[in-house]
């Protein structure tokens, strides 16, 4: 294993235990932890940042360059994302199964729509 790949192994996993746990504290009340929560959640995503910035300086790649069609795909992922979890949430919590079924294949279209939008169609 070279030394950028482990190095982002190391940082990616304590960015997603914080993120994680974040997320945790926030959701469930009987922690009454919310604020705790949204600190551990925010210095789990400053972390994850931080480990593709360091990955790729390992790497030798040029840095990230921010353009409309990053900001566009970041924005598609988002939504695909929230609509697969506000499906699942339908379909497990709430009990309204073909809804959040439904709900959740529009979320998967839309996430499977991230493959050409990113690397294009050839």
């Amino acid at each position: 294993m070279k030394k950028s790949n482990f190095a982002a192994l190391i940082l990616g996993t304590i960015g997603i235990v914080f993120f994680a746990l974040g997320m945790c504290m926030c959701m469930l009340p009987e922690w009454n932890m919310f604020q705790e929560g949204i600190i551990a959640g925010a210095i789990g995503i400053v972390v994850l940042l931080i480990t593709i910035g360091v990955w790729r300086k390992m790497e030798g790649k040029a840095p990230i360059r921010i353009s409309g069609k990053t900001i566009f795909s970041i924005l598609v992922g988002v939504i695909g994302a929230l609509l697969l979890g506000v499906g699942m949430c339908l379909s497990m919590v709430f009990g309204k199964m073909v809804l959040g079924i439904i709900i959740g294949l529009i979320g998967i279209v839309i996430l499977l729509l991230l493959i050409p939008l990113c690397k294009g169609l050839r």
